[in-house]
Formats: structure tokens, C-alpha cells, sequence
């Protein structure tokens, strides 16, 4: 089921009258592309302030009514202010059934507690990655792909070839490269602490050994 938002269409444009709806509670935006001609549009700051909350509305094919007609669009740009609460602008570019959507959706992981790398080592778990570029048709679209890590060892990464995509989505990488997407590496200083711990034993035994022979010269011959 797409996620559902209203807009309307917004005749004045310019500075001073996106100043003016946005002191309405409205955001001024555009849609674009298809077979139609940009339109200028503008949303309840509320409803799309808290539905840009959740990360299915990122990576989704939207449900954009306007004047009561229902159009699919996909979210492109958000402009935040700077410091304040408050959506400055918006872009959605429409989509087409037919044609593919080259689009980032967020990545998943799980079981990272699990894997030996983290559970029989204690390695730290890297997110080289956070989100994946993909094409595929808007039927196809993900709201997110998972990233399993159960057999992932430490000092072993996994690349965005073994990733396992829905059918229909395809990785967007340059040619001959397979970028990282997680790792698992030992805590910094672990194998540095160590390797500390075993040469202050040695120290600590050498030293024990050296003060015990004076002793052990010392000690009076036993009579017979």
C-alpha cells in the first residue's frame, strides 16, 4: 500500500510568497518529470513534517493527491532550516510504471550479535555503508534491503556482490568495482593489549626468577 500525502497546486511563486506559505504552515515544492511539465505545488507543513519521520517515505513510491487526483511520485530533495524545526522545500519527481528508478534505500543489518566475529571474538562490527544505490522498476522497489552478518568473522568483510537483492533490483556500482559494505575488526588496542599483558607476565616471571637466585645463594649449606 503507497504511502498517501495531499498537496495542492500553488499558483504565486517567487520568495516573498513561499515566505508567506510557510508562515500559513504550508512548504512550497515541485514535481517534475514524465510526459508532463514541472508543476509548482505546496504541502501541510505537519502532515509532511512527520511523515518525512519515517524512512519508508525516503525509499518509497508515494501516493501524491492533487485536487483530488492520485499521481506516484518518489521524494528527491528535502531543504531544512537551518537550525529551526521547519521543511523549507520539497521535490518529488513522478514515476512511470514502465521505466526503472535509479534510487539509494537504506540497508538493514541483523544478527550482528551472533556473528563469530562479534560473539567469539569480541570484534566491533564497521557499516561502511548505510544505504545502496539500485535500480529496478517502481513495482520492484524496496523499502529497505536486509544485510544478514551471521557468519561474518573478524577481519573478513562483506561486499555489495554477496548482498542478497529482491528479484528485479539490481546493485548501481561503477564497472569492476565491488564495494565494501560491512566489516568486522578487532577493537583497537585489543591485540596491542594483549600482547602487553603476555610481555608484562614475562617481566614480571624474569624478575620473580632473578630475585630468588641471590636468595637461593644465600641460604646456608644443609649439614649432614
Amino acid at each position: 500500500m503507497q504511502i498517501e500525502f495531499n498537496a495542492q497546486v500553488r499558483t504565486l511563486q517567487g520568495t516573498g510568497a513561499s515566505r508567506r506559505l510557510r508562515k500559513a504552515g504550508r512548504v512550497p515544492g515541485v514535481v517534475y518529470g514524465g510526459d508532463k511539465p514541472a508543476a509548482a505545488i505546496d504541502v501541510d507543513h505537519n502532515e509532511i513534517f512527520h511523515k518525512l519521520k519515517t524512512e519508508t517515505f525516503h525509499a518509497s513510491v508515494l501516493a501524491m493527491v492533487v485536487d483530488g487526483a492520485r499521481q506516484s511520485v518518489l521524494l528527491r530533495d528535502v531543504q531544512m532550516h537551518p537550525f529551526k524545526r521547519q521543511v523549507l522545500h520539497l521535490d518529488f519527481q513522478r514515476v512511470d510504471a514502465a521505466q526503472k528508478l535509479h534510487i539509494k534505500v537504506p540497508l538493514h543489518f541483523i544478527n550482528a550479535d551472533i556473528c563469530p566475529g562479534v560473539k567469539e571474538h569480541g570484534g566491533v562490527v564497521s557499516h561502511v555503508q548505510n544505504e545502496l544505490d539500485i535500480k529496478c522498476l517502481p513495482a520492484d522497489l524496496p523499502s529497505f534491503i536486509e544485510v544478514d552478518l551471521k557468519d561474518l568473522d573478524t577481519g573478513h568483510s562483506m561486499h555489495v556482490s554477496a548482498l542478497k537483492l529482491p528479484q528485479g533490483v539490481e546493485a548501481v556500482v561503477h564497472k569492476g568495482e565491488d564495494p565494501v559494505v560491512v566489516s568486522v575488526s578487532v577493537p583497537r588496542g585489543g591485540v596491542a593489549d594483549e600482547a602487553a599483558d603476555a610481555a608484562t607476565a614475562a617481566t614480571a616471571a624474569a624478575a620473580s626468577a632473578t630475585a630468588a637466585a641471590p636468595a637461593a645463594a644465600a641460604a646456608p649449606a644443609e649439614k649432614k
